[in-house]
C-alpha cells in the first residue's frame, strides 16, 4: 500500500513550472537556450514599491499579520475594487493570500464537496483543473477553439451547467491564449448564469491591466450586479506591477465565503509575508504611470511575435486582446518529421523537438487541455523573442 494519498494521484506538477526548470538546466549545462515557458514579466518591480518595502523593515513591520491580510491592504484593494471595476466591497469581504494560486485553492477546498463539478473553459491556465481535483470536485473542460476566438460562447457554457455545477471558473484576458471578453461578450455569458442561481462565479482577473487595441477590461459582477453575492472576484499584484516573487494576491466577496477561506488559511500558511503586503498597498495605492508604459512595451512584442510567428510553415498564430501570451497553432506541421528524425505527432513532440533541436522553451497545448497549440510568453527582451522566431521559423522549414 503506498504511503502517499490518494488524491495526490488525481493530479500532476505543474507543465509550466517544469518547463522553466528543464531550460534552467540546459543553460546550466551551457546550451544556448531562450526560455519563452515563464509567465512574468521581465520588468523589475518598480522602485517606489520596493522604497515602500524596505520602510516597512526599517519600521519593524516584520511580525504576524491577521491570517488573510492586514487591514491596511485590505483597504487599499477595496479601494482598487471601488475605483476601478465599480464593485463595493468591506474589507470583511476581502481576502489576501500568497499569490492568486493560494486565494483559488482556498476558495475550491472551502466550497466543493465530492462530486460538485467546476466548469472549466478550455484553453485553460494549467493549475485550474489539478485544484478542483485536489479539493474533491471534477473538472468540467469545455473546449473554446480558434473559431471563437478562444472564448467561450453562452450556448457552450448553457450546455455545460448540470444540478451538480458548483462553479464557473472565468479568465480574462487568458493565460494562455490572452483573449480577453469584451463586455458583450461577458454578458452573453452572465445572462445564462442568472438562469442558474446554483452556479457560482470565480473570476480570474490577474491580467487585467494587459489590455491592447483599446480594449476594455471588465468584469462578470461588473457587468451583471445580479450575479455579486455569487462571484468571486481574483486578482493580485504579480502581473501588472512585476511583483511575482511577492506572493500577493486578494479576491472580493460574499462574507461567509471569505470567512470559510479564512479559517483554512489560518491553518495552513497564515498571513502573507507582512514586508510583500506594505509593498502591495504602495502598488495599489501608489503612482500607476509605468503599467500603461509598459502595456506599449508588451503591446510592440506581442505584434511582432504574431507577425514572425504566422511568417512560420505550418503554424497559425491569432492575435491576442491582452495577456502576454500567444498561442500559435502547429496543425500545419502534423505528421512531418523534423531534422533530428523526431516524428511531430502532438504539440508535445513539437515542443520536446524544438527545444533540444534549436534552444527555444514553449509549453506545449495539452498541458493547457487544448491541441495541437503551443504557448509562448513573450515578456522577455526583443532581442530574444526575435531570435526565437527566427529559430522556430528555422525549425518549421526544415520539417518533412
Amino acid at each position: 500500500m503506498s504511503f502517499l494519498s490518494a488524491t495526490l494521484a488525481r493530479v500532476k506538477p505543474s507543465p509550466t513550472i517544469a518547463v522553466t526548470t528543464l531550460a534552467a538546466e540546459l543553460r546550466a549545462q551551457g546550451r544556448d537556450v531562450i526560455g519563452l515557458g515563464a509567465g512574468e514579466p521581465d520588468f523589475d518591480t518598480p522602485d517606489t514599491i520596493k522604497a515602500a518595502a524596505k520602510a516597512a523593515i526599517d519600521a519593524g513591520h516584520t511580525k504576524y499579520t491577521a491570517p488573510d491580510g492586514m487591514p491596511e491592504l485590505k483597504q487599499a484593494i477595496v479601494d482598487k475594487f471601488a475605483r476601478e471595476n465599480g464593485l463595493t466591497y468591506t474589507t470583511k469581504q476581502i481576502s489576501v493570500g500568497t499569490g492568486g494560486k493560494q486565494i483559488l485553492y482556498n476558495a475550491l477546498t472551502a466550497t466543493l464537496n465530492p462530486g460538485d463539478e467546476v466548469i472549466i473553459p478550455a484553453p485553460y491556465w494549467v493549475s485550474y483543473p489539478d485544484m478542483v481535483l485536489l479539493a474533491g470536485g471534477e473538472p468540467v473542460v469545455v473546449e473554446c477553439g480558434l473559431e471563437t476566438g478562444f472564448k467561450m460562447t453562452p450556448d457552450q457554457l448553457e450546455a455545460a451547467i448540470t444540478p451538480k455545477t458548483k462553479w464557473l471558473i472565468f479568465n480574462s484576458p487568458s493565460n494562455p491564449t490572452g483573449a480577453g471578453y469584451t463586455a458583450q461578450e461577458l454578458r452573453g455569458l452572465t445572462d445564462v448564469l442568472m438562469r442558474h442561481p446554483h452556479v457560482w462565479v470565480m473570476t480570474d482577473d490577474m491580467y487585467e491591466h494587459l489590455v491592447f487595441d483599446g480594449f476594455t477590461f471588465a468584469t462578470p459582477a461588473q457587468v451583471e450586479p445580479g450575479l455579486y453575492a455569487r462571484t468571486l472576484t481574483v486578482n493580485g499584484v504579480s502581473k501588472a506591477y512585476a511583483m511575482t516573487g511577492w506572493r500577493i494576491g486578494y479576491a472580493g466577496g460574499p462574507q461567509e465565503l471569505i470567512g470559510a477561506m479564512r479559517k483554512i488559511q489560518s491553518q495552513s500558511t497564515s498571513n502573507p509575508c507582512s514586508i510583500s503586503q506594505w509593498a502591495a498597498v504602495e502598488a495599489l495605492n501608489g503612482p500607476q504611470d509605468f503599467i500603461e508604459a509598459n502595456k506599449a512595451l508588451f503591446q510592440r512584442r506581442r505584434d511582432l511575435v504574431v507577425e514572425m510567428l504566422n511568417a512560420a510553415d505550418g503554424l497559425t498564430c491569432p492575435t491576442p486582446e491582452g495577456a502576454f501570451y500567444v498561442y500559435p497553432s502547429i496543425a500545419g506541421c502534423l505528421g512531418k518529421t523534423s531534422k533530428a528524425g523526431t516524428r511531430i505527432e502532438t504539440d508535445e513532440d513539437f515542443s520536446r523537438a524544438l527545444l533540444e533541436e534549436t534552444g527555444v522553451a514553449v509549453v506545449f497545448g495539452a498541458a493547457f487541455g487544448m491541441s495541437p497549440n503551443f504557448r509562448v510568453s513573450y515578456a522577455t527582451s526583443d532581442a530574444a523573442l526575435e531570435e526565437a522566431c527566427t529559430r522556430i521559423q528555422g525549425f518549421t522549414a526544415g520539417l518533412k
